[in-house]
């Protein structure tokens, strides 16, 4: 007999000279978001990724190195993003462990597959060219900064493909976090026929 389990909700905080950031999260929410990372277009995207994955998620950044540049503050978001997923996640007791999905915009779409397997590894597929684009301060090679730190840090091997890529950096990004959203809350869903670790080693570090 299947049985529910625990609420998933974490709450995870980081300082280190740079940047000072707290994220508090429920797996199993509505979607709701409160965003606040000094990093505008990030902001929308994560609000885009809570939306869609129907993650309750208040994350904010009280400190942050930006009138240097973003690159620390878009890393660290990433990393305390990966932790408080893996703190709400606990032992990943009968989640269903892999996902996939795709979303369109306009004619762009990403695929995005992950698997929380305890091991992280992260890879970015795009079009030639595509990696020098850059809008609103942000970039194709932040967005690979971010994913590759919240992959380490949850512990998830996550393939992200970029397909058919138009000219609005804000267009790609969109799919991207949106085909994320929808891959997580697919991969940390409970599937009531599984009353256990969804590995064969039995545990999932």
């Amino acid at each position: 007999m299947f049985k529910q389990k625990k609420e998933r909700k974490a709450k995870f905080e980081r300082k280190s000279t740079e940047t000072e950031i707290t994220a508090e999260l429920n797996v199993d929410g509505q979607g709701k978001s409160n965003v606040q990372t000094h990093i505008g277009i990030l902001n929308h995207m994560l609000e885009l990724f809570s939306f869609h994955g129907l993650f309750d998620l208040n994350l904010t950044v009280a400190k942050a190195d930006t009138d240097i540049d973003i690159h620390h503050t878009n890393e660290d978001i990433g990393i305390v993003l990966g932790k408080v997923f893996k703190k709400a996640l606990d032992k990943k007791v009968s989640i269903r462990r892999f996902g996939f999905a795709a979303a369109p915009m306009e004619e762009t779409f990403s695929e995005v597959i992950i698997d929380i397997s305890g091991r992280g590894y992260f890879t970015l597929k795009t079009e030639e060219g595509l990696i020098a684009k850059m809008q609103d301060g942000y970039s194709i090679t932040y967005l690979e900064h971010f994913l590759e730190s919240f992959a380490h840090s949850l512990g998830a091997n996550l393939i992200v493909n970029i397909k058919n890529a138009g000219e609005d950096l804000h267009t790609i990004l969109e799919t991207v976090f949106k085909a994320l959203g929808l891959a997580l809350d697919q991969a940390t869903t409970v599937d009531a026929r599984r009353d256990g670790i969804p590995s064969t080693k039995g545990i999932i570090d």
